[in-house]
């Protein structure tokens, strides 16, 4: 739903700073995006690092991006174009929306908040909500369970095959996306039951489709 990459970029590059690494571009950031927090940390170490320097860096580097992260959270991050009037095209239709991301929790919900997505969603999970994160089914179950609704009455809408995964091994239907990062990879590749431009497609398409769906985001 938000394009983040320029709050990652910011944040990792401050991190690098105090390593005394060279700034990263982008390009290299959106490679390692949508596995967490500590993957992407890892990952960034790893373009400098050795597997043993990684791990012995790590420490250090996650609490610097940490820090930095929350204080420009959200600031150089936009709205996708076709979310907001998707998001409210899905509750007018009663939709019930649940947003899980594996971005922290922390981060997620002031996120959300600033971009005035939150009220939207009746649930959101982050990274560290729950034992497993994206691609684990785990965290797209869970909204099952919140919802007291079957697997298969669940459509998970997403950008990447993080999502595509964890919706498949849950046994919900699963929508993508085209923009996003999905890890340099093309979407087109990823497993789903199709692609919609925007999430305003994506609510046209439900609403025709079965006016009883519901969504996770």
């Amino acid at each position: 739903m938000l394009h983040t990459a320029p709050d990652f970029l910011v944040a990792i590059n401050a991190m690098r700073a105090e390593l005394q690494l060279a700034p990263v571009g982008v390009d290299v950031i959106t490679r390692f995006v949508g596995k967490g927090t500590e993957n992407l940390v890892r990952s960034v170490l790893g373009v400098d690092y050795t597997h043993d320097q990684v791990a012995e860096r790590y420490p250090q580097a996650l609490e610097a991006y940490m820090r930095h992260y929350t204080v420009i959270n959200g600031r150089h991050s936009t709205v996708y174009p076709g979310v907001a009037e998707g998001v409210r095209q899905m509750q007018e239709q009663g939709l019930r929306l649940a947003c899980v991301t594996n971005k922290p929790i922390a981060f997620a919900l002031p996120l959300l908040e600033t971009t005035g997505l939150l009220p939207a969603f009746e649930v959101v999970y982050g990274g560290d909500s729950l034992p497993r994160k994206k691609p684990d089914p785990m965290p797209l179950l869970q909204v099952c369970a919140d919802f007291s609704l079957a697997p298969h009455q669940v459509v998970a809408i997403g950008d990447s095959s993080n999502d595509a995964q964890a919706a498949r091994a849950a046994g919900c239907r699963v929508l993508n996306v085209p923009y996003g990062y999905n890890h340099g990879q093309p979407i087109h590749d990823v497993d789903s039951d199709g692609i919609v431009d925007t999430l305003l497609d994506a609510a046209r398409l439900l609403s025709a489709a079965n006016p009883n769906q519901h969504v996770s985001q």
